[in-house]
């Protein structure tokens, strides 16, 4: 999968290193998990040859906890095989969030075989980057955003944090709000078999529900 004009931004992100290799995992899974619903919510390019239910079907694996790691290695070898991966690609705007995207799931798969916080980082940085990106769009539109107001409001809010930008700022504070639950979750505890962990995952659902009406927002005016 050859991409031009991949995303180059500078990022802010929480540290992972204080995590336990478990709940770093988690923290991936998180980060992924909040654009899950922005991957999702647009059509896939049928030149492409993804099948968008093994795109969930790697979102609901990656949040199962270890006992799903071969079924998700599993269908990241069928994934591989698609088109997009043997063809260069010079997507739009939505399709160029699509497939950073799916370069973060195929991420986490790495890190099923070798665990650390590098790879971990990754993953995380890979969102922080999407949404640095994003309010770059927001802010090169010739539109107002229809939720100006708020997102400024939002940012006067943030006391001590001058500079900061809407979607930079929200998906740090949803990654902040991860690694400070998740270190009092018990290493036993799963995202999905957890009221705590599936809060964590409600909160990232939120912010990408978000995205998707600013990504439909982008799309309407002919970003």
């Amino acid at each position: 999968m050859e991409q031009k004009g991949r995303l180059k931004n500078v990022v802010q992100t929480e540290r992972s290193a204080d995590l336990k290799p478990v709940h770093q995992r988690q923290a991936a899974v998180l980060a992924l998990w909040r654009w899950r619903a922005p991957v999702l919510a647009f059509e896939l390019d049928a030149e492409w040859g993804i099948d968008p239910a093994v795109l969930e079907s790697l979102f609901q694996l990656a949040a199962s906890g270890e006992q799903s790691d071969r079924a998700y290695r599993r269908a990241i070898t069928d994934l591989c095989t698609a088109p997009l991966f043997t063809s260069e690609v010079d997507p739009n705007t939505v399709q160029l969030f699509q497939l950073e995207t799916i370069s973060s799931l195929l991420t986490f798969g790495e890190l099923l075989d070798n665990p650390g916080m590098d790879v971990t980082d990754r993953v995380i940085e890979g969102s922080a980057g999407l949404a640095n990106y994003l309010d770059d769009l927001v802010d090169g539109s010739f539109y107002s955003h229809p939720s100006e107001e708020a997102h400024r409001e939002y940012l006067a809010n943030l006391a001590g944090r001058a500079g900061e930008r809407y979607f930079a700022s929200r998906n740090f504070a949803a990654e902040s709000a991860g690694h400070r639950a998740l270190r009092a979750l018990p290493d036993t505890a799963g995202l999905l078999d957890s009221s705590a962990g599936r809060e964590l995952l409600a909160l990232c659902e939120d912010f990408g529900e978000e995205l998707v009406t600013t990504m439909q927002w982008l799309r309407a005016t002919g970003h």
